[in-house]
């Protein structure tokens, strides 16, 4: 029965904005974020000394509190169990996303949206299992920052928030409408919607345990390069843009090709003298 588990979930990386955010990109992203010197200033960050200040505080949170129960939520769930709690939660962001695939002008990203958590929701037992992708069926995610992004707020400034972790002005505006589509927030049971939100938050941070050996250099630039940069994978939908390399009008004339110089030189070296 567990097959029918996926036991990959990137979908989680990126679709709880109002959660802890703190390394949540590096699902995607952390193995490519470069770092940067001391002197060398981000223009997308010109915050850096207030942002330094809040991710330092959300760094002790996680230190002392949210990273030792994730380590042991991981220790005493089975994980069949991590990963159907996993999809239950990616389950729930379709919504997210196929609302702002209509947004963004991408019916057949809406379509395909509304079919997982359709497949999901019944066949899937509430989004526990994860059949959709067994039937490969999948959708890009999407979110109200993307939208944005989309509707012509391409660049933002870089900002860290408290509790929340990496996120630029664009997404921070974008936040109010992704909470709006969390179905979790439409619980009338204030227990029940607390816990499930916790239960959320300690989940994903107990995908990531595994993750932080990745971070090289200073924690706070390679965290903050490695949202930035999966931000921008997300809004191009994964478009890196072109490779001038694999452009076909690149010219090149025969002096490129032109070995004669060479061979005068090696024909030179090769002269026995008496």
């Amino acid at each position: 029965m567990w097959q029918w588990f996926n036991n990959e979930k990137p979908a989680l990386s990126l679709r709880s904005k109002g959660l802890s955010l703190l390394l949540v990109t590096l699902l995607t992203t952390g193995g490519c974020a470069s770092t940067q010197t001391a002197e060398n200033a981000a223009p997308e960050d010109p915050w850096e000394g207030f942002n330094r200040k809040v991710f330092a505080f959300n760094d002790v949170l996680d230190r002392y509190a949210l990273k030792p129960v994730a380590t042991g939520y991981r220790a005493i769930t089975p994980d069949p169990v991590e990963t159907g709690v996993g999809n239950f939660f990616s389950n729930l962001g379709e919504v997210r996303t196929a609302l702002n695939s209509v947004l963004q002008g991408k019916p057949a990203n809406a379509g395909l949206a509304t079919s997982r958590f359709l497949i999901n929701s019944t066949v899937g037992i509430g989004g526990l299992l994860d059949y959709a992708t067994l039937m490969e069926i999948t959708a890009d995610e999407e979110d109200f920052g993307q939208t944005l992004a989309v509707w012509g707020w391409e660049d933002s400034r870089y900002l860290v928030l408290p509790f929340f972790g990496p996120s630029t002005l664009r997404d921070t505006t974008g936040m109010p409408a992704n909470m709006a589509t969390n179905p979790v927030n439409y619980v009338e049971d204030d227990t029940v919607r607390v816990s499930l939100t916790a239960l959320n938050v300690i989940d994903i941070r107990a995908g990531l345990l595994d993750q932080e050996e990745l971070i090289r250099g200073d924690r706070y630039r390679f965290i903050r390069d490695a949202y930035l940069q999966s931000r921008q994978f997300e809004v191009s939908d994964g478009e890196l843009g072109d490779d001038p390399f694999a452009s076909e009008t690149f010219d090149f004339d025969d002096s490129d090709f032109d070995n004669s110089g060479q061979d005068d030189s090696d024909s030179g070296d090769n002269e026995v003298t008496d």
